[in-house]
Protein backbone atom coordinates (compact mmCIF):
# COMPACT_ATOMS: atom_id res chain seq x y z
CA UNK A 1 0.00 0.00 0.00
CA UNK A 2 3.09 2.25 -0.11
CA UNK A 3 2.30 5.29 1.56
CA UNK A 4 -1.24 5.75 0.33
CA UNK A 5 -4.54 4.62 1.46
CA UNK A 6 -6.08 2.08 -0.54
CA UNK A 7 -9.97 2.28 -1.67
CA UNK A 8 -10.90 -1.19 -2.08
CA UNK A 9 -13.80 -0.80 -4.33
CA UNK A 10 -15.93 -4.28 -4.04
CA UNK A 11 -16.82 -5.86 -7.39
CA UNK A 12 -19.97 -7.81 -6.07
CA UNK A 13 -21.53 -8.36 -9.27
CA UNK A 14 -21.80 -10.22 -12.58
CA UNK A 15 -18.43 -10.10 -14.50
CA UNK A 16 -20.10 -7.76 -17.58
CA UNK A 17 -21.48 -5.27 -14.57
CA UNK A 18 -17.68 -5.28 -12.79
CA UNK A 19 -16.21 -4.61 -16.77
CA UNK A 20 -18.18 -1.11 -16.48
CA UNK A 21 -17.54 -0.33 -13.37
CA UNK A 22 -13.90 -0.68 -13.77
CA UNK A 23 -14.21 1.72 -16.85
CA UNK A 24 -15.76 4.09 -15.09
CA UNK A 25 -13.09 4.49 -12.38
CA UNK A 26 -11.34 7.87 -12.55
CA UNK A 27 -8.02 8.71 -13.02
CA UNK A 28 -7.26 9.89 -10.28
CA UNK A 29 -4.49 11.57 -9.12
CA UNK A 30 -3.85 12.12 -5.30
CA UNK A 31 -0.86 11.77 -2.39
CA UNK A 32 -3.41 10.33 -0.21
CA UNK A 33 -5.64 7.75 -2.22
CA UNK A 34 -5.23 5.19 -4.63
CA UNK A 35 -8.01 2.40 -6.07
CA UNK A 36 -8.07 -1.06 -6.24
CA UNK A 37 -10.27 -4.36 -6.40
CA UNK A 38 -12.26 -6.38 -4.16
CA UNK A 39 -13.32 -9.48 -5.91
CA UNK A 40 -15.33 -12.40 -4.16
CA UNK A 41 -17.15 -15.43 -4.88
CA UNK A 42 -20.01 -14.02 -7.25
CA UNK A 43 -17.21 -13.32 -9.63
CA UNK A 44 -14.37 -15.59 -8.34
CA UNK A 45 -17.29 -18.97 -8.94
CA UNK A 46 -18.64 -17.64 -12.34
CA UNK A 47 -18.01 -18.71 -15.21
CA UNK A 48 -14.86 -17.16 -16.95
CA UNK A 49 -14.03 -15.77 -13.19
CA UNK A 50 -10.49 -16.87 -12.84
CA UNK A 51 -9.68 -15.46 -16.36
CA UNK A 52 -11.38 -12.00 -15.45
CA UNK A 53 -8.80 -12.18 -12.69
CA UNK A 54 -5.70 -12.94 -14.53
CA UNK A 55 -7.56 -9.82 -17.16
CA UNK A 56 -6.93 -7.53 -14.64
CA UNK A 57 -3.59 -5.14 -15.00
CA UNK A 58 -4.17 -1.89 -13.91
CA UNK A 59 -5.27 -2.24 -9.97
CA UNK A 60 -4.51 -4.11 -7.37
CA UNK A 61 -6.28 -7.31 -6.63
CA UNK A 62 -7.99 -7.81 -3.21
CA UNK A 63 -9.24 -12.10 -3.39
CA UNK A 64 -11.87 -12.35 -1.24
CA UNK A 65 -12.51 -16.21 -0.80
CA UNK A 66 -12.25 -15.57 3.28
CA UNK A 67 -10.42 -18.98 3.37
CA UNK A 68 -11.85 -21.02 6.80
CA UNK A 69 -10.66 -24.62 7.06
CA UNK A 70 -8.35 -27.31 8.08
CA UNK A 71 -4.62 -26.45 7.35
CA UNK A 72 -3.95 -29.06 4.20
CA UNK A 73 -7.34 -27.67 2.60
CA UNK A 74 -6.25 -23.99 2.75
CA UNK A 75 -2.50 -24.88 1.88
CA UNK A 76 -3.93 -26.59 -1.11
CA UNK A 77 -6.70 -23.65 -1.71
CA UNK A 78 -3.85 -21.26 -2.07
CA UNK A 79 -1.61 -23.48 -3.88
CA UNK A 80 -4.34 -23.84 -6.54
CA UNK A 81 -4.45 -20.02 -6.92
CA UNK A 82 -0.54 -19.79 -7.77
CA UNK A 83 -1.22 -18.76 -11.60
CA UNK A 84 -3.21 -16.20 -10.28
CA UNK A 85 0.24 -13.89 -10.40
CA UNK A 86 -1.62 -10.46 -10.15
CA UNK A 87 -3.22 -11.10 -6.81
CA UNK A 88 -1.84 -8.87 -4.26
CA UNK A 89 -3.84 -9.55 -1.01
CA UNK A 90 -6.17 -12.45 0.26
CA UNK A 91 -8.17 -12.95 3.34
CA UNK A 92 -8.17 -15.71 5.59
CA UNK A 93 -10.59 -16.22 8.76
CA UNK A 94 -9.43 -15.46 12.59
CA UNK A 95 -11.50 -18.52 12.81
CA UNK A 96 -9.10 -20.83 11.16
CA UNK A 97 -6.89 -20.66 13.91
CA UNK A 98 -2.88 -19.80 14.15
CA UNK A 99 -1.55 -22.81 12.68
CA UNK A 100 -3.39 -22.78 9.86
CA UNK A 101 -2.88 -18.87 9.28
CA UNK A 102 1.10 -19.08 9.98
CA UNK A 103 0.66 -22.36 7.78
CA UNK A 104 -1.13 -19.96 5.05
CA UNK A 105 2.31 -17.82 4.56
CA UNK A 106 4.51 -20.11 3.02
CA UNK A 107 1.70 -20.83 0.33
CA UNK A 108 1.27 -17.86 -1.37
CA UNK A 109 2.79 -14.65 -2.31
CA UNK A 110 -0.02 -12.51 -1.30
CA UNK A 111 -0.29 -10.59 1.41
CA UNK A 112 -2.85 -12.25 4.57
CA UNK A 113 -5.52 -10.26 5.39
CA UNK A 114 -7.60 -11.99 8.12
CA UNK A 115 -10.64 -11.22 8.64
CA UNK A 116 -12.37 -10.90 12.45
CA UNK A 117 -16.00 -10.38 13.02
CA UNK A 118 -17.75 -9.54 10.09
CA UNK A 119 -19.53 -6.10 9.97
CA UNK A 120 -22.82 -7.69 9.27
CA UNK A 121 -22.84 -8.55 12.76
CA UNK A 122 -23.62 -6.90 16.12
CA UNK A 123 -23.29 -7.83 19.52
CA UNK A 124 -26.76 -9.85 19.85
CA UNK A 125 -24.83 -11.91 16.60
CA UNK A 126 -22.61 -13.03 18.18
CA UNK A 127 -24.02 -14.08 21.49
CA UNK A 128 -26.05 -16.03 19.07
CA UNK A 129 -23.18 -17.82 17.67
CA UNK A 130 -21.81 -18.58 20.77
CA UNK A 131 -19.59 -15.73 21.86
CA UNK A 132 -18.92 -14.74 25.30
CA UNK A 133 -17.42 -11.36 25.08
CA UNK A 134 -18.15 -7.92 24.16
CA UNK A 135 -17.67 -7.52 20.08
CA UNK A 136 -14.88 -4.97 20.64
CA UNK A 137 -12.89 -6.79 23.08
CA UNK A 138 -13.77 -10.06 21.14
CA UNK A 139 -12.04 -8.36 17.59
CA UNK A 140 -9.39 -6.56 19.62
CA UNK A 141 -8.63 -10.46 20.41
CA UNK A 142 -8.79 -11.73 16.85
CA UNK A 143 -6.61 -8.78 15.81
CA UNK A 144 -3.71 -9.53 18.22
CA UNK A 145 -3.75 -13.36 16.89
CA UNK A 146 -3.51 -12.04 13.48
CA UNK A 147 -0.62 -10.13 14.49
CA UNK A 148 1.04 -12.87 16.13
CA UNK A 149 0.51 -15.12 13.31
CA UNK A 150 2.46 -12.58 10.67
CA UNK A 151 -0.64 -11.12 8.96
CA UNK A 152 -0.47 -7.97 6.92
CA UNK A 153 -3.54 -6.30 8.34
CA UNK A 154 -6.88 -7.28 9.57
CA UNK A 155 -10.16 -7.19 8.25
CA UNK A 156 -12.16 -5.08 10.34
CA UNK A 157 -15.07 -2.30 10.95
CA UNK A 158 -14.11 1.60 11.46
CA UNK A 159 -15.58 1.36 14.76
CA UNK A 160 -12.92 -1.12 15.66
CA UNK A 161 -10.11 -0.07 13.78
CA UNK A 162 -8.22 3.25 15.39
CA UNK A 163 -8.41 0.46 18.82
CA UNK A 164 -6.36 -2.03 16.77
CA UNK A 165 -4.45 0.67 15.44
CA UNK A 166 -3.12 1.74 18.85
CA UNK A 167 -3.23 -1.21 20.82
CA UNK A 168 -1.94 -4.09 18.52
CA UNK A 169 -0.35 -2.16 15.44
CA UNK A 170 -1.42 -3.91 12.23
CA UNK A 171 -3.21 -2.49 9.54
CA UNK A 172 -6.47 -2.76 8.97
CA UNK A 173 -9.18 -2.61 5.89
CA UNK A 174 -12.49 -1.65 7.03
CA UNK A 175 -15.48 -2.96 5.01
CA UNK A 176 -19.18 -1.47 5.62
CA UNK A 177 -18.39 2.06 3.61
CA UNK A 178 -21.45 4.09 2.88
CA UNK A 179 -21.19 7.34 1.02
CA UNK A 180 -23.01 10.18 3.77
CA UNK A 181 -27.12 9.60 3.46
CA UNK A 182 -26.90 6.04 1.27
CA UNK A 183 -28.70 3.22 2.97
CA UNK A 184 -27.04 0.60 4.93
CA UNK A 185 -28.51 -2.49 3.53
CA UNK A 186 -27.48 -5.20 5.65
CA UNK A 187 -24.66 -4.01 7.67
CA UNK A 188 -24.19 -2.97 11.16
CA UNK A 189 -21.06 -1.51 11.87
CA UNK A 190 -20.71 1.22 9.45
CA UNK A 191 -18.89 4.36 8.39
CA UNK A 192 -17.85 6.59 6.06
CA UNK A 193 -14.54 6.64 3.76
CA UNK A 194 -12.90 9.48 5.40
CA UNK A 195 -14.38 8.81 8.98
CA UNK A 196 -12.53 5.19 8.57
CA UNK A 197 -9.55 6.81 6.86
CA UNK A 198 -8.74 9.98 8.55
CA UNK A 199 -10.09 9.72 12.38
CA UNK A 200 -10.08 5.68 12.45
CA UNK A 201 -6.54 5.20 10.47
CA UNK A 202 -7.46 2.50 8.60
CA UNK A 203 -4.63 1.93 5.93
CA UNK A 204 -7.79 0.73 3.38
CA UNK A 205 -11.68 0.58 2.89
CA UNK A 206 -13.59 -1.39 0.89
CA UNK A 207 -16.54 0.41 -0.88
CA UNK A 208 -19.45 -1.53 -3.15
CA UNK A 209 -22.90 -0.37 -3.31
CA UNK A 210 -22.62 3.46 -2.58
CA UNK A 211 -20.46 3.06 -5.98
CA UNK A 212 -21.68 0.83 -8.20
CA UNK A 213 -25.42 1.43 -7.54
CA UNK A 214 -27.26 3.97 -9.84
CA UNK A 215 -25.05 6.76 -11.45
CA UNK A 216 -21.18 5.11 -11.01
CA UNK A 217 -19.55 7.86 -12.23
CA UNK A 218 -21.68 10.41 -10.57
CA UNK A 219 -20.43 8.22 -7.62
CA UNK A 220 -17.07 7.84 -8.02
CA UNK A 221 -17.28 12.28 -7.94
CA UNK A 222 -19.00 12.16 -4.77
CA UNK A 223 -16.56 9.52 -3.41
CA UNK A 224 -13.70 12.37 -4.39
CA UNK A 225 -15.57 15.40 -3.21
CA UNK A 226 -16.28 13.62 -0.16
CA UNK A 227 -12.34 12.76 0.50
CA UNK A 228 -10.96 16.05 -0.36
CA UNK A 229 -12.97 18.42 1.74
Amino acid sequence: MLNKKIIFIALDCSISKANLIIRSIPKYKSKNYTFGLKIGYQIFFSRGGREFVKSIKKFPIFLDLKLNDIETTTKNALISLKDLKNIKYITIHVNTGKKTIKSARNFTNAKLLCVTTLTTLDQKDIKEIGYNKKIDNLILHQANLAKQCGCYAVICSARESLKINNLVKIKTITPGIRLLGDKINDQKRISTPRNALTKQKASGIVIGRSLTSGNIKNNFKKLIQHLEL
